[in-house]
């Protein structure tokens, strides 16, 4: 539960140590029972938690910062201008003289600077170039998500791609395909790329392959207050491929192709990927360092063998994804389409997933996870479970896991919370992981709200504002949280988290305090 309290921290210098840019914070309070370490100098910052030992419960990077706000901040350097009428060839970036592509602008302007792009509808490609390692440039629709990024008649290029760039924030844009025969990606991110900021945009419809794509070898990228939907294909919202040291938070993650006037063929793929496709070619083996957390995951239209977030997918001789976090979650089952499992890892290790809440209907092969691997690949190890909500109000839950015997080769489950309308939770022997495993298992009801007519927050551009009302991405997530991820009163997931197990922040970024609830949501 929710509770006020303090934490002082003893900052000791660990440069040496091999860790870049680190410092340890040692806390100490009555609500502070371990130590952590800050990392510092990644984009945004990180924590990897510690026992009272000093032994660290796992490589990835726990919450450390509060969620970004929806309302923009002032601009602390120069301001700079593009509109639909500006001219790159005679503006120079005035607001009386604006120029006319974002392109362009962004080859002019010195770090520190804020690019504000006028309302309207922009056509072509969007090259996103430059090194800004100093503050940083801030590329900003003026009104929020009334700048238009479109591809341009018989594009046959990516639409938004940065190539080799650093120190970039790309913010409060609706970008999007415009129709059939565009080249793939929305938006794509790659190569020498790092301290990539996406933020607080409205990234949807994709008609050719991925919705963003983040690959080969780029580092230090963060995703986060958007709403994605509406992938093409056997693709994903973000495909994060052979990277490091990514964090995706607070973004809405959903599909709705009647609202965008697009058929369901329900054959679109998980929402996130994280692995590893391409060998050793970019000096990666294996997507490492990758956070997602504080997201809502809803109303799947996608194909029956697909998750919502995936690790691993191609069946290689190596671990395709390494040290990863998924925390504070929200996964909601809204939909009647079948889906394999909520979650799948596919040669993975040193995973952990902890303190999310599953909960609705979702029809499939398992309710809660698939750990497999491919073509005799490499088994998964080191995966982790921890404070987690499983809540299937139906009670029609049949299978809980898939995990077949001798695939994942090391794991670890506790202290969840698990429920099947009073029905048993189903059990299996040929599953490595069923509930009777989980040491600290409680089986009670969360009072979690049943997700049986959630009005979809996709975008109307028609109405400026998402079609749940919501005027921004954090009013629509803000809505979903409070309406299916709260625990009603008397909720067995109240105070009985595992605080060693748990982030410091919940999905909202409310302080958990020393007696932390079980799930997403700290209860109020």
């Amino acid at each position: 539960m929710y509770t006020n309290f303090s934490v002082t921290f003893a900052i000791d210098d660990v440069s040496g140590a091999g860790v870049r840019g680190a410092a340890v914070a040692r806390a100490t309070g009555a609500a502070a029972t371990a130590r952590w370490a800050l990392l510092v100098g990644l984009g945004v910052a990180g924590l990897v938690g510690c026992d009272s030992a000093g032994e660290a419960y796992s490589g990835a990077f726990s919450d450390t910062t509060p969620p970004a706000a929806c309302q923009y901040s002032e601009p602390t350097g120069p301001v700079y201008y593009v509109a639909t009428d500006g001219s790159d060839e005679g503006g120079d970036g005035a607001v009386e003289r604006p120029w006319a592509s974002i392109s362009h602008a962004l080859g002019q302007v010195p770090d520190g600077s804020t690019i504000l792009v006028a309302p309207g509808t922009y056509r072509g490609v969007v090259r996103l170039s430059g090194h800004f390692d100093d503050i940083g440039v801030v590329i900003r629709s003026q009104a929020l998500y009334r700048a238009r990024l479109r591809p341009g008649a018989g594009d046959d290029d990516r639409m938004v791609y940065c190539y080799d760039c650093s120190g970039i924030t790309l913010e409060g844009f609706d970008i999007a395909h415009a129709g059939s025969g565009t080249a793939p990606l929305v938006v794509h991110i790659q190569d020498q790329a790092w301290d990539v900021i996406v933020r607080n945009n409205i990234l949807h419809d994709s008609y050719n392959n991925d919705i963003l794509k983040i690959n080969n070898g780029a580092h230090d990228i963060t995703v986060e207050r958007n709403l994605f939907f509406n992938q093409q294909g056997t693709d994903e919202h973000i495909d994060i491929n052979s990277v490091s040291d990514v964090i995706v938070q607070d973004n809405i993650f959903l599909n709705d192709f009647a609202g965008s006037g697009r058929s369901n063929g329900n054959d679109t793929s998980s929402y996130i990927v994280i692995k590893d496709s391409n060998d050793g070619d970019d000096g990666y083996l294996g997507a490492e360092r990758i956070t997602v957390r504080r997201n809502a995951f809803l109303h799947w239209e996608g194909g029956p063998g697909h998750v919502f977030v995936l690790l691993g997918e191609d069946g290689k001789s190596y671990i395709e994804a390494r040290e990863v976090l998924i925390e504070n979650n929200l996964f909601i089952g809204d939909s009647d389409n079948p889906m394999r499992a909520v979650f799948g890892i596919k040669s993975a290790s040193d995973v952990t997933f902890r303190n999310n809440t599953v909960v609705g209907d979702f029809p499939g092969r398992a309710f809660a996870m698939r750990l497999n691997v491919e073509n005799d690949a490499v088994r998964n190890r080191d995966v982790r479970f921890y404070n987690n909500i499983w809540s299937d109000p139906s009670g029609t839950m049949e299978r809980f896991s898939e995990s077949p015997l001798g695939q994942t080769d090391s794991f670890a489950i506790d202290n969840n919370l698990y429920w099947n309308n009073g029905a048993q939770i189903p059990e299996r022997d040929d599953d490595l992981i069923n509930v009777s495993g989980d040491g600290g298992a409680l089986l009670a009801d969360p009072r979690l709200r049943a997700p049986t007519a959630v009005v979809l927050p996709s975008w109307d551009a028609s109405g400026e504002r998402m079609r749940d009302g919501s005027n921004s991405t954090c009013a629509a997530f803000t809505a979903l949280v409070m309406e299916y991820g709260m625990p009603g009163a008397g909720s067995a997931a109240i105070d009985s988290a595992r605080a060693d197990q748990a982030p410091l922040f919940d999905i909202l970024g409310k302080p958990r305090g020393s007696a932390p609830d079980i799930g997403a949501v700290e209860a109020e």
